[in-house]
């Protein structure tokens, strides 16, 4: 049997590449929803019931060879309610944003125990308090089945580009913390972190207002340090996701968490504690039109938001833009 011509060999390449770009980013006359798979991974004892995962795959997935970055969600059923699939077949329609694979994770019945923060060199979860009970009980062992369970089975039965800069992780509320947690603990990992209307005010001390403004724990993580180079980081906030204002400078808690975050804060004592700032990310306002890059934090803080689902569907679009920008 004659091999083909080398060079006829490379035009083929060449040809079926750019059918399988034009199959998986052209516009359909009806933005048809990207197909799912859905699939139950059990967890260690910590979680005795398997996890349902859904898999939405970009459109021309089935045709194709390529390879594609990854999003990560916590909260995976919610999204029928933030528009998930509909948001994707409308920002694929119009070119812009690049295919993804999105993996959403619904939450167990102990959301509570497993939203959290944890420390990854002493291999334990930081549990801090609410008036719902303890938050992050279990956050260590979900964070440790997320990286080394999750993932790998992604890459394994899926064609994903496996590495950091591919990888984004996005929650909203307490799902917000522990995809934070996950981007700060393991840059490794995820590249790229979506934190809407995130619970920064999760604290270890609950026993006054004023206790509760100096021990907030994401807060703490981040003015330890050491700084994280890589990540970028969005957060969104509304601007009327509640009425609390514990140290009554008229800015309510969940605005002012998030800022102390970025912008640093002061102590009881009055010390200066670092934000992100301090340790070096660029800030700018969210904006969609502009990539990420490495080491920026993207804030977009929106006017009347509340904190429901209907103000995550809504920036969910300028996310999805700004974290997976169309080729070129």
């Amino acid at each position: 049997m004659r091999l083909p011509h080398p060079r006829f060999a490379l035009l083929l390449s060449l040809l079926l590449t750019a059918l399988c770009t034009h199959a998986s980013e052209a516009p359909s006359a009806a933005a048809a929803a990207p197909p799912a798979d859905t699939f139950q991974l059990s967890g260690p004892t910590f979680a005795p019931q398997a996890f349902h995962i859904t898999v939405y795959l970009p459109p021309g997935y089935a045709n194709c060879s390529t390879r594609y970055p990854v999003l990560y969600a916590n909260d995976g059923q919610d999204m029928p309610a933030v528009g998930l699939q509909a948001t994707l077949a409308d920002l694929y329609a119009r070119h812009a944003i690049a295919p993804v694979i999105v993996v959403a994770v619904d939450a167990l019945p102990d959301r509570l125990a497993l939203y959290g923060l944890f420390d990854r060199a002493r291999r334990r979860s930081v549990v801090g308090g609410s008036r719902f009970g303890a938050i992050g009980a279990q956050a260590q062992p979900y964070a440790q089945w997320f990286v080394d369970t999750l993932v790998p089975t992604i890459d394994a039965r899926y064609r994903t580009r496996p590495t950091a800069a591919d990888r984004a992780v996005l929650g909203w509320s307490l799902g917000a913390l522990s995809a934070f947690g996950l981007g700060w603990n393991d840059p490794d990992v995820f590249g790229t972190v979506g934190a809407f209307s995130p619970s920064f005010w999760v604290a270890g001390d609950r026993s006054s207002p004023a206790a509760v403004q100096h021990s907030r724990l994401a807060l703490g993580m981040v003015d330890r340090g050491p700084a994280r180079p890589t990540p970028r980081l969005w957060f969104s906030i509304g601007t009327a996701e509640e009425t609390s204002d514990r140290d009554g400078d008229g800015v309510i808690d969940a605005v002012e968490d998030l800022r102390d975050l970025v912008d640093g804060w002061r102590d009881g004592n009055g010390k200066p504690r670092r934000g992100l700032r301090q340790l070096g990310y660029r800030v700018v306002q969210g904006d969609p039109a502009h990539p990420p890059r490495a080491g920026q934090v993207a804030l977009d803080v929106v006017s009347g938001a509340h904190h429901e689902q209907k103000a995550w569907a809504a920036v969910l679009p300028d996310f999805l833009r700004w974290a997976f920008p169309p080729p070129g």
